[in-house]
């Protein structure tokens, strides 16, 4: 059965056509599945995918088409950004061989991934930045995919660069435009609310202070009322910490400094910290997972410890970097799952796992909470 090719006019449409489906998509997410279900129909391949390389060079996403999701499951990993992925993130060139295992470049597919032959790869680059990588594999109807199939992709790549910008830039406006209301709610609440508790603190301090001796009861309840009072300022304050998100920039020494700034701004707990130097050359996956997890035990320490002092560690040898949070609050019974705060430890222990290294928290009642992540590196 021969297969009859797609006149000029017949590509230029299909193009035209790819090319409108993608511009009109503003949700990242979706942009990226619309892209690679396009290309894999412009060039009628049997499987397309899209990787998005993190800055180490390692696929952080890694969207496809054309599997079956049972088919999916039976694969113990994604792609990594190894082989002939990793070239085309290293090289940033297009690349398209007739035969995948016959390159020198491939290292071979894991158990239960489809065998796939021919290849097409093309980076998706704008303004010289790399924003992701089409791949393009086994070209029905032919042994291996044609000039005219790359030149497609190439062009295509454009336009779909174009339209993951302008996703990607709608997101950052909706995220500061989100950012900037609670900030703003957060300076209301410091300049507003707590000042006014504050006062009727004051208020209720100057009453009880100017009472007879013997009024006793009387006392009591303006104790309790202005212990409460002070409670509700220290509550606003640790919801103005969760107000304003804290992202990290890629310097951990300085993400750190920062973090424990806005921590003793708003719970008045001093805090000391110890960061060893050769830090900020760590790779990117474990010192954002070193910024996370102290984040999320800051909060901890804030919503949970009442702590009078914390104590905050980073150290590097040779083969590790360990990070230690110490509190000197009332502690928990971490076995008590009814006493566990919230998500954070779980994500604390996921993020070291999905680094290969270990997170272990030491409480008791009564004895205060330390925290401690150990990556490799």
């Amino acid at each position: 059965m021969s297969i009859i090719e797609p006149t000029p006019d017949q590509i230029l449409e299909s193009f035209n056509t790819a090319a409108l489906a993608v511009a009109g998509e503003l949700d990242s997410q979706k942009i990226l599945q619309q892209i690679v279900d396009t290309a894999r129909a412009l060039v009628n391949a049997k499987y397309a995918a899209l990787g998005v390389p993190d800055q180490d060079g390692n696929l952080k996403k890694f969207i496809y088409s054309g599997l079956e999701p049972e088919k999916a499951k039976e694969i113990p990993h994604l792609p990594r950004g190894h082989g002939i992925l990793g070239a085309i993130i290293r090289e940033q060139e297009p690349i398209c061989i007739p035969d995948i295992a016959q390159d020198p470049r491939s290292i071979g597919f894991p158990t239960g991934h489809p065998e796939m032959v021919s290849f097409l790869g093309v980076p998706i680059m704008r303004a010289g930045e790399p924003l992701g990588n089409l791949y393009l594999t086994d070209k029905q109807g032919a042994d291996t995919f044609s000039e005219s199939d790359l030149n497609l992709i190439e062009m295509f790549a454009a336009h779909a660069a174009i339209a993951i910008q302008n996703a990607n830039l709608y997101e950052e406006v909706e995220r500061l435009a989100v950012l900037e209301e609670r900030t703003r709610i957060g300076m209301d609440l410091h300049d507003g609310v707590i000042q006014s508790i504050y006062a009727v603190g004051l208020t209720l301090e100057s009453i009880r202070l100017a009472m007879p001796d013997d009024s006793e009861e009387s006392a009591q309840l303006l104790d309790t009322a202005i212990s409460g009072l002070n409670d509700a300022i220290r509550d606003i304050r640790n919801f103005i910490l969760d107000l304003r998100p804290r992202r990290f920039s890629g310097e951990l020494s300085q993400g750190l400094a920062r973090l424990v700034r806005e921590f003793q701004a708003n719970t008045m707990v001093p805090v000391t910290i110890t960061v060893a130097q050769k830090i900020d050359d760590l790779p990117t996956a474990p010192a954002r997972a070193i910024f996370l997890t102290a984040q999320e035990s800051l909060a901890n320490v804030a919503r949970h410890a009442r702590a009078k002092n914390v104590t905050l560690t980073l150290v590097r040898s040779e083969t590790a970097v360990t990070l230690v949070i110490n509190d000197d609050g009332q502690g928990f019974d971490p076995h008590d799952d009814s006493r566990q705060v919230g998500h954070g430890l779980a994500n604390m222990q996921a993020r070291a796992d999905g680094l290969g290294g270990a997170f272990k928290i030491r409480s008791a009642p009564g004895q205060g909470t330390t925290v401690t992540l150990r990556l490799p590196v």
